[in-house]
């Protein structure tokens, strides 16, 4: 089964017409045939997702759907209110307080499919983010997110300009956000600084099914590829409706349409999509802090090792592997003071940054070692790299704010170059290592190959 719905209905004959269809899908289906045993069944059996009939005898759909979102064991269930009511202000009232989507009786099969697809793909991915933020809080890794509570742009993409002009006159007094009518050609070439939020998309444009391929088109592109979409329908045209979902549309709605119903519809598709983006940036600067080194911003020991294993199966001449290690640094410490430590381990990492290629691997070991990978180099290019890199940290003394006095450091490395095919990255680490020993020992601030680097 692709996921468990809970249908309720005060009549049993509805809700064996929506197991029968929803069964056909391969969804598993629980039924509950009043509010209060929707509300039991939700705790206990965590569905995902509720199909909600409005009107039952001891509470109003609504009202169970009021008390779904504000449980905070129930919140995140998609609700779908399905009605005989087919006015504006019921859809309205409804979606307000917290209905996820709202269908209409007789509901057209197609739709309803449609809709319980599109809902429960974004509330994987929500639950998926979600779990992941959550993993990386628990490993220590979680920063604050901001940047997130401006108003979302909004696009209109039209049939034509003085429709798209309407649209914008029209959602002016009721939608906070800005809004921009948009030609189809523009809303491809949208930077990802500058892309809207939610692009509110007419089905047919210049041609029929324009819009469609459009919402494709925004899909597949990094600018756009997370923006919220509303697609615009004609009235009654479920198939193209179900389409739109399947195609990545958060949304639908058919023309003619009630502005207030889309601007509702707009501040839903804003919201859920803001979420989504505080989500994905906590996940993103938890999995940067995982494969970080705080101090001096360059990737650590996990991070540099797995990227040294693919380095090692890429084609090329070879992958060249430095060890660096900088000399007595424990006397700066002693001397000087582990803040003044620190800072110079932090200027190194720069020192030694500004001397690679952006492809080139640099990554922090630990305490004051350090390690380098490049990529497809022969070996006279590798040690021209290592002694470059050893000038480049004991050309000077460390200076900066703090620092009462010029601290001078060196650096010793050890290099190897791989040589046979089957080589791991363990063994080329090894002999790095062993040739770092072999500068150290014979005077520090030099560079050592491995003797079986040849």
């Amino acid at each position: 089964m692709t996921g468990r719905i809970l249908v309720v209905d005060d009549v049993a004959t509805n809700r064996i017409v929506m197991k029968v269809k929803l069964a056909a899908a391969c969804y598993s289906v629980l039924q509950a045939d009043c509010g209060e045993a929707a509300l039991r069944l939700a705790r206990s059996e965590r569905p995902d997702l509720i199909l909600l009939d409005v009107m039952m005898p001891d509470m109003s759909g609504v009202s169970v759907c009021e008390r779904l979102k504000s449980d905070p064991e129930t919140a995140d269930i998609p609700v779908i209110l399905i009605t005989a009511l087919s006015d504006s202000d019921s859809k309205v009232d409804g979606l307000k307080r917290g209905a996820d989507d709202y269908l209409t009786k007789p509901v057209d099969e197609v739709t309803l499919l449609a809709r319980v697809r599109s809902l429960l793909r974004s509330s994987e991915i929500q639950r998926e983010l979600r779990l992941r933020e959550d993993s990386y809080a628990g490993l220590g890794f979680a920063e604050p997110t901001t940047g997130f509570d401006c108003p979302g742009k909004v696009a209109l993409v039209a049939p034509d300009a003085a429709t798209g002009m309407a649209w914008k006159r029209a959602l002016g007094p009721v939608v906070g956000n800005p809004l921009e009518v948009l030609p189809r050609e523009h809303a491809l070439q949208t930077r990802v600084q500058a892309a809207p939020d939610l692009f509110v998309i007419a089905a047919d444009l210049a041609t029929r099914n324009e819009g469609l391929r459009l919402l494709s088109d925004l899909r597949s592109r990094p600018a756009s590829r997370h923006a919220a979409v509303l697609m615009i329908l004609p009235q009654g045209d479920t198939e193209r409706g179900a389409v739109a979902l399947d195609l990545g549309a958060g949304d639908i709605l058919y023309d003619p349409f009630d502005i207030g119903e889309l601007a509702v519809r707009i501040e839903m598709q804003l919201k859920r999509k803001s979420q989504s983006d505080r989500l994905r940036a906590s996940v993103e600067a938890g999995l940067e802090l995982a494969v970080t080194d705080s101090l001096t911003g360059l990737h650590n020991r996990r991070y540099a090792l797995r990227r040294l294993d693919r380095m090692m199966m890429a084609p090329g001449r070879g992958v060249a592997v430095m060890m660096l290690d900088l000399d007595h640094f424990k006397s700066v410490n002693d001397s000087f003071g582990h803040a003044a430590g620190d800072h110079v381990l932090a200027a190194v990492a720069k020192r030694l940054r500004n001397q690679l290629r952006p492809q080139d691997l640099l990554a922090r070991l630990g305490g004051e070692e350090f390690l380098v990978a490049v990529q497809d180099v022969g070996s006279e290019t590798a040690l021209d790299c290592a002694e470059r890199l050893r000038r480049a940290v004991g050309e000077a003394p460390i200076t900066g704010p703090g620092l009462d006095l010029p601290i001078p450091v060196t650096m010793s490395v050890g290099l190897a170059m791989t040589h046979t095919h089957g080589e791991t990255a363990e063994v080329l680490l090894q002999r790095a290592d062993q040739a770092l020993y072999g500068s150290k020992h014979e005077g520090r601030n030099q560079v050592t190959v491995s003797a079986s680097a040849a």
